[in-house]
């Protein structure tokens, strides 16, 4: 069964900085979603579209939804917000990526402020590999050198992951939980520290290969999916009682 995965992106810094589009000339969207586009289906969804790109008809299709943000968080209407949650709720797979940690839809799921220390010094960042074993670290080394990155820093306000998959080190001397598993409801969510707008890091092959991943672990379409209200005995039982509720 195919994938289909929806790339969201606030698409703002790319049209109004011409460092950034430089970079990503056809918006961070584009470069992830060619990233993924060999093994995945995939659309784009951005935040100035009507619904932000986001209708029920979208992500009813939609088994795993990224998620860029930076500069707009707070136009993000409630209602979006709770229709993601919704679908995450009930399945759907949810990648967010660098500042999305701030995002409405991040804080809602972690029920924390999700905030942080940051530094932008175009610093060195080794993202370490702790958890070998997890999926999403299949194919990497080590480790992973960014050459040149924002830095993110303790204390993540974040609940505990249920796996935390990679831990980076920057230059300045910080260190930071950048790969964070969660689940919510029959929902996965991978919260994905690097990917700063001013910085190449969705071009590197390295990063690119845990998009691809985190995609694949994420999608949760096959999985048996609990069953929750007024449920039928599996054994026979005696229902004559007048409390028994039919």
């Amino acid at each position: 069964m195919t994938t289909h995965v929806t790339v969201w992106n606030e698409y703002r810094h790319e049209r109004e900085s011409d460092v950034v589009a430089d970079i990503y000339p056809d918006g961070i969207h584009e470069t992830i979603a060619d990233a993924l586009a060999d093994d995945f289906t995939v659309g784009t969804a951005t935040l100035d579209e009507p619904e932000h790109g986001l209708t029920e008809d979208v992500l009813e299709e939609t088994d795993v939804l990224t998620w860029w943000g930076h500069a707009a968080h707070d136009e993000v209407e409630d209602e979006i917000v709770e229709r993601v949650r919704d679908h995450v709720l009930d399945g759907m797979g949810l990648l967010v990526m660098h500042s999305g940690h701030y995002s409405k839809i991040f804080k809602r799921l972690m029920g924390t402020t999700c905030s942080l220390k940051w530094r932008e010094a175009a610093e060195t960042e080794r993202l370490w590999v702790v958890e070998p074993s997890h999926p999403i670290a299949d194919g990497l080394e080590e480790y992973i050198e960014v050459p040149e990155a924002e830095m993110y820093g303790e204390r993540f306000d974040i609940p505990r992951p249920d796996t935390l998959v990679f831990t980076s080190w920057f230059e300045g001397g910080e260190v930071f939980r950048s790969g964070c598993c969660y689940t919510r409801g029959a929902g996965r969510i991978f919260y994905f520290r690097p990917g700063h707008e001013t910085y190449p890091v969705y071009h590197q092959p390295e990063i690119r290969q845990v998009l691809r991943n985190a995609v694949e672990w994420l999608d949760s379409s096959s999985q048996t999916h609990r069953t929750f209200g007024n449920s039928d005995p599996i054994e026979e039982i005696d229902t004559s009682d007048d409390r028994t509720v039919h």
